[in-house]
């Protein structure tokens, strides 16, 4: 599955921890992270396969700085949103993120009501809530690794158990909506580090009575490929197909390929810098307006 990085946050500390104010901040404001948070999130959307044109309530597990629930709020949606890191949700605060949000850890389950969600969806928090607990057992009884094993799978069973019983098949109170056919999903985008951790978490879920598996995006591409766990209940449905690689070219990953492209035209010049404004303009960073000198070619002897 690859190998290994030290640079995963899990690696280092848990979330709740590495996160503090200068991390989350720090993740909020990078640009790189923004745009994947927000690719990422829409096709989660995608995958949750909603009722189109009607607004449904999700829960957003890891919801950090609420930069995947933008994306949840562009479409039309209302969330919740779970996370672990005070620091995290301070942040979504301070950007006056839409939905609303609790401190709260995943591996001990979530404090709401069966069926109250049209379906759920994250971005990495079902593998770092795995990681928690391997890690500081790891950390403190190395001698122990059975012992952590069964804490990692424990608290995978409690969230999906727990997940089962908030997206469950809600027919009856969807009847009028005419929802009788289809019941929720939960859409978990992670990053493995292994055959046997995917093995770990779909094995969880499943013994937890969800259906479904894992979609993968992109498979032969090093740099966009992204697995999607997608869980069913209420009923069984053919998985979703994952993005082949034809649909993203290698280029939107590879700076030197997008620079064997050519020179671009004063158009996609101006486009360029335009996008770039809106991302700092975005971090809340100071922009100069735009003249007639924007992204206009300049002399060499200038």
């Amino acid at each position: 599955m690859g190998k290994m990085t030290a640079r995963r946050p899990e690696h280092q500390s848990p979330p709740d921890i590495f996160y503090n104010e200068e991390e989350a901040q720090k993740y909020t404001r990078n640009t790189r992270i923004m745009d994947v948070q927000s690719q990422c999130s829409v096709r989660a959307l995608e995958l949750l396969a909603l009722p189109p044109d009607q607004p449904s309530i999700l829960l957003d597990l890891g919801c950090g700085s609420g930069l995947s629930g933008e994306a949840i709020t562009e479409q039309g949606h209302f969330w919740v949103g779970l996370d672990i890191s005070q620091a995290m949700l301070d942040v979504a605060l301070e950007r006056s993120a839409e939905g609303d949000m609790l401190l709260s850890d995943l591996g001990h389950g979530v404090p709401f009501r069966p069926a109250m969600f049209d379906g759920a969806a994250q971005n990495s928090a079902c593998r770092a809530s795995a990681e928690e607990a391997r890690t500081a057992a790891v950390r403190q009884h190395r001698e122990q690794q059975r012992q952590a094993d069964e804490q990692q799978r424990r608290r995978l069973l409690a969230l999906w158990e727990r997940q089962q019983t908030l997206v469950e098949n809600r027919k009856r109170e969807r009847e009028q909506a005419a929802r009788k056919s289809r019941g929720s999903r939960a859409v978990f985008q992670f990053y493995p580090e292994s055959d046997q951790q995917v093995s770990l978490i779909v094995k969880q879920a499943t013994k937890a009575g969800f259906t479904g598996g894992v979609v993968v995006d992109y498979p032969n591409s090093t740099k966009a490929k992204k697995l999607y766990l997608v869980l069913m209940c209420g009923g069984s449905a053919p998985l979703p197909q994952g993005l082949q690689d034809e649909g993203v070219p290698e280029a939107a990953y590879n700076r030197r390929l997008q620079l064997k492209k050519g020179v671009r035209t004063t158009a996609a010049i101006r486009e360029k810098i335009r996008q770039k404004k809106e991302r700092r303009m975005k971090q809340g960073k100071q922009v100069h307006r735009d003249s007639k000198y924007t992204g206009r070619p300049r002399s060499s002897r200038f």
